[in-house]
């Protein structure tokens, strides 16, 4: 049974940053791509950034140039790096793991917050 865990969440001012791990367990295989999706307040869930098997990145507009995503496969752990925050960017982090077939696993999530 693959477990997504997320953590590095918390509270953080305008302007300030802050780094998201996912760790992966339970031996996922044929990964497809795992990825970062944010649920804002009243919002419906929304792709952030997004990493494929072979490396490449895909991130929404609002955070390009902002946020930057990586992964450590030897740990089975991915990372967002979220740099110059802005209020918008307050929600529910989920991290989302889809393999091969088409099933997604998700976590639990991880609330961020930034003051203005």
């Amino acid at each position: 049974q693959v477990r997504l865990a997320e953590s590095g969440g918390g509270l953080v001012q305008a302007g300030g940053s802050m780094r998201l791990s996912c760790v992966a367990s339970g031996s996922p295989f044929s990964i497809k791509t795992i990825g970062w999706y944010r649920r804002a307040p009243g919002n419906q869930r929304d792709m952030v950034a997004l990493i494929t098997s072979t490396g490449t990145t895909n991130y929404a507009d609002s955070v390009k140039g902002r946020f930057t995503i990586s992964r450590d496969s030897a740990e089975n752990t991915v990372y967002l790096q979220m740099n110059n925050l802005k209020p918008e960017d307050t929600g529910v982090y989920y991290c989302k793991l889809k393999v091969w077939s088409g099933f997604d696993y998700w976590g639990q999530g991880t609330q961020v917050t930034v003051s203005s």
